[in-house]
């Protein structure tokens, strides 16, 4: 008898369908801004993900939860919104800038940056692991980017 997946497990599918993606954004990122300008071809992905993510929103029946946030909650999401954007524009000019086995690696350096800011910021613990872990994608990085 097969167990359903819970919390615990759940959110591995969720984050490795998104490096799945994410891969998968590199990829065709760089095929479309060989002819675009990056900033232009930035714009048109976030079109689409407008529409699909009001698509999901409106399937799940979420859009009731928008009155329910709280002010602090909507300035946060705003200031993912920003970063977001500038992540994105960085990240397409260097893909029209250089090859996406060269660019990707480095922008999972994000994942270190996520690390130190949920210890100093968040107040999340840091362990033995964590130092390794974040040793070894910088390592990672320098090797597949030099």
């Amino acid at each position: 008898m097969t167990r359903p997946m819970n919390g615990e497990r759940l959110w591995w599918l969720f984050a490795l369908g998104s490096a799945l993606f994410a891969g998968l954004t590199a990829i065709l990122g760089k095929l479309g801004v060989s002819s675009l300008p990056a900033d232009l071809a930035t714009f048109i992905r976030t079109i689409v993900i407008l529409l699909v993510s009001a698509l999901a929103v409106s399937l799940q029946g979420q859009w009731r939860g928008l009155s329910q946030t709280g002010n602090a909650g909507l300035g946060w999401l705003v200031l993912s919104g920003i970063t977001t954007g500038a992540s994105w524009l960085c990240y397409f000019r260097a893909l029209k800038l250089a090859p996406a086995s060269r660019v990707a690696p480095v922008d999972k350096l994000s994942v270190v940056v996520a690390i130190l800011l949920g210890v100093t910021l968040l107040g999340e613990p840091l362990d033995s692991r964590l130092i390794v872990g974040s040793l070894l994608i910088i390592a990672g990085v320098i090797v597949l980017a030099t």
